[in-house]
């Protein structure tokens, strides 16, 4: 069922006001009680990817999960303590459409939703 869809994300650093510049994301394909490692990828200092996740023939339904890697990423600014590791949304594409799954990260909690 490959089609038109695409799927992005992008990462803000509510703690410091500004985009999450180089934070590892991996990108999983969910297959009922294990997971399928696709990429991994880093954002650019706009808290953005340079290309989509998926998209084209890449593209397809199912349940995937990106974990971000936001424990790194505050520990390279020199957090040594961050409540937080490795956050993990899971989610379920089902159309061919646009998915843009955003987090919003301090080192103590974070918020997601998908966004447009």
């Amino acid at each position: 069922m490959a089609g038109p869809g695409r799927l992005t994300t992008h990462v803000l650093d509510t703690a410091h006001g500004r985009p999450a510049a180089g934070m590892a994301i991996d990108l999983l394909m969910v297959h009922g009680d294990h997971t399928h490692h696709l990429l991994t990828t880093h954002t650019n200092a706009d808290g953005r990817l340079d290309r989509a996740l998926l998209e084209g023939e890449e593209f397809d339904s199912g349940t995937f999960e990106l974990d971000f890697h936001v424990g790194r990423y505050f520990s390279r600014l020199g957090l040594e303590h961050a409540f937080l590791d490795v956050v993990p949304v899971r989610f379920t594409i089902s159309e061919m459409a646009h998915y843009h799954v955003p987090l919003l990260v301090s080192p103590f909690g974070y918020t997601t939703y998908r966004g447009s």
